[in-house]
C-alpha cells in the first residue's frame, strides 16, 4: 500500500471529487452501504465526508503501511466514527486503541515527505483516483477493476490482443475545451 493525497490527484488532474458532485455522492455513498451488506462487511459512514484524510494518510506512512494498521485504521473510520464528528482530528486518533503515539508519527518531516513522494509517483504514473493497483504499467482503478487486475496477474497474455494495443492509438474524435 502506498497511501497517497487524492485531493492532489483531483488538483492535478483539474477533476471533481465524487463527494463534489451531489447526485454522485449520493449514489457513491448508496453503493458503498450495498456492497457492504452484500458482502457481509461491517460498515458505518462516518460523522462526516469528506473529511481531511492526512492524519490517516500519514499514520499509515509512519507504520509502515502495516496490513494491520490499515486495517485498524479502516475499522475505525469506516465502522467506529459515525457518532465521532472530531474523529478525522489527530487528538481523536491518538485515542484509539493501538495509536496512542500517533500525534508525534503524523508529524514527523520525513513521513509527510514519503507522502508527498508516493503522490508525486502516483501523479507520474498517471493515477487519477483510489483505489489504484498498479501492476507494471498498468493501473486498475476501483473496486471494478480488482478482478481484471487479478486476472492480469495470472493471466497476462489475455492482455495482448490487438483490441488491447489498439486502445492506445485510438483518436479522440471530439473533446471538450
Amino acid at each position: 500500500c502506498k497511501p497517497v493525497l487524492f485531493a492532489a490527484l483531483l488538483a492535478h488532474n483539474e477533476h471533481k471529487g465524487p463527494a463534489e458532485i451531489p447526485s454522485k455522492r449520493l449514489a457513491t455513498y448508496r453503493f458503498c452501504h450495498w456492497f457492504a451488506d452484500r458482502h457481509g462487511i461491517p460498515f458505518n459512514m462516518p460523522a462526516a465526508h469528506p473529511f481531511n484524510p492526512l492524519p490517516f494518510l500519514r499514520l499509515a506512512i509512519a507504520r509502515d503501511c502495516r496490513f494491520s494498521v490499515i486495517s485498524r485504521l479502516f475499522q475505525y473510520i469506516w465502522v467506529e466514527s459515525a457518532d465521532n464528528p472530531e474523529f478525522h482530528n489527530i487528538e481523536a486518533i491518538s485515542r484509539v486503541s493501538g495509536f496512542k503515539d500517533a500525534e508525534d508519527e503524523v508529524g514527523h518531516p520525513a513521513v509527510k515527505e514519503k507522502l508527498r513522494q508516493n503522490t508525486d509517483e502516483a501523479v507520474t504514473r498517471g493515477v487519477f483516483g483510489v483505489p489504484t493497483l498498479v501492476v507494471g504499467n498498468w493501473l486498475f482503478w476501483g473496486l471494478d477493476m480488482t478482478h481484471m487486475a487479478m486476472e492480469y496477474l495470472e493471466h497476462p497474455e489475455t492482455f495482448n490482443q490487438d483490441a488491447y494495443d489498439r486502445i492506445y492509438t485510438l483518436p479522440i474524435a471530439k473533446a471538450r475545451s
